[in-house]
């Protein structure tokens, strides 16, 4: 069987290396693609340095864009190639893959499923398209499974959803998945959204349709976020619903906890972590147990996001990204997050430089490309 290189992990917080993996070719409805571009993103780092969920060696990384080089059969959308391609079939692509080692993201070939795959619209490079899969398909699923707010495809005109105008939070706007909230949320209706980041990023945001901006680092933030919430004559919670796209225990779950009220929805993406990665301090501790985090008001719904089981949905499975995806980049409606090319003279290097770089802390309102095939 022919094999390619993969970036795996070796032991917790153990340099990267290479090994060797079997080609796999397609089954029935999978492509092979060749992995052109990837980012690497927090989980890299909780996995690489936290071993968490993984079995050494682990293959890195969930988001791919490259080129279709062997399609299976009952595979209708895609082609092999950049030539003699119709106007429905693309070999360009990009796509959250996570599932089975053949499917990661750090190696040179991954062969997955043709539904997780988007084609790159026209205009768009593929390491700016890199830049969406995972937290896109994280920010929509979201919204729809774990906040329960409509997002009705394809986008009604007179589309006005019940709570346009109903406060919703999202803590860590500058991060990728808050980005992609706000410009999802802003685009089907909701025009009431209030977020954090360092005050750098607030112009960014409001572009992209945050209502309110609020710096995460001034210890009031909570009261500020609350004071700035007229009293509801109901009795109701002032912000209803509230996204936690960062995920530390002390850093956004414990102000959170000030904020929501009984009837508040909070999302919060896991793992929580505990204890970050450091390069030279102790190793990062990490919990599952959304409710135990913090001293939650009763009331409160809590619940930890998880994006895997986004194909639960099975329109989303079918269409959040051989369709939705690319049509809303496509068409302006969401944009590439900024970006860094990390750049290497081998995948190893590149692979190591980007984790090294999520480690320091070196990250702010951008994603860490970088190239996989040489």
């Amino acid at each position: 069987m022919p094999t390619h290189p993969a970036v795996v992990t070796v032991a917790p917080r153990a340099a990267l290396e290479i090994m060797q993996l079997p080609t796999m070719a397609p089954a029935n409805a999978e492509v092979r693609v060749r992995v052109e571009w990837t980012a690497s993103t927090p989980l890299d780092l909780h996995q690489a340095d936290g071993g968490l969920l993984v079995h050494h060696p682990q293959v890195l990384g969930d988001g791919v864009a490259g080129t279709v080089v062997e399609v299976g059969e009952g595979v209708e959308r895609l082609a092999v190639g950049d030539k003699s391609l119709t106007i429905s079939k693309s070999s360009k692509v990009f796509g959250f893959v996570w599932r089975a080692q053949k499917e990661k993201a750090h190696q040179v070939y991954t062969t997955a499923p043709e539904n997780l795959f988007g084609k790159i619209p026209k205009g768009i490079s593929p390491e700016a398209a890199v830049t969406l899969p995972n937290n896109f398909v994280t920010a929509y699923h979201t919204i729809v499974t774990d906040l329960q707010l409509p997002l009705p495809w394809p986008h009604p005109d007179d589309h006005q959803p019940e709570h346009a105008n109903t406060p919703i939070l999202i803590w860590g706007g500058s991060s990728s998945v808050g980005q992609y909230t706000l410009q999802v949320l802003k685009y089907f209706g909701y025009g009431n959204l209030l977020t954090t980041a360092s005050e750098k990023h607030h112009d960014l945001l409001k572009s992209f349709g945050a209502t309110r901006c609020f710096d995460y680092r001034n210890s009031n933030v909570p009261k500020l976020i609350l004071d700035s919430i007229p009293d509801t004559k109901d009795g109701k919670a002032k912000v209803p619903f509230i996204l936690d796209c960062i995920g530390s225990k002390d850093g956004s779950v414990a102000p959170l906890a000030q904020i929501a009220e009984k009837g508040t929805k909070v999302a919060i993406l896991l793992p929580i972590i505990i204890r970050d990665a450091t390069e030279n301090g102790p190793a990062p501790e990490y919990t599952f147990d959304v409710q135990g985090s913090a001293d939650w008001a009763d009331g409160v719904e809590v619940v930890g996001v998880r994006t895997h089981f986004y194909a639960d949905n099975s329109f989303h499975a079918e269409h959040l990204q051989p369709s939705i995806m690319p049509a809303m980049l496509g068409q302006g409606i969401v944009k590439p997050n900024r970006h860094r090319i990390i750049e290497g003279a081998t995948m190893l290097e590149r692979a190591q430089r980007a984790l090294d770089a999520l480690r320091r802390k070196e990250v702010s309102g951008e994603r860490l490309v970088w190239r996989v095939a040489d």
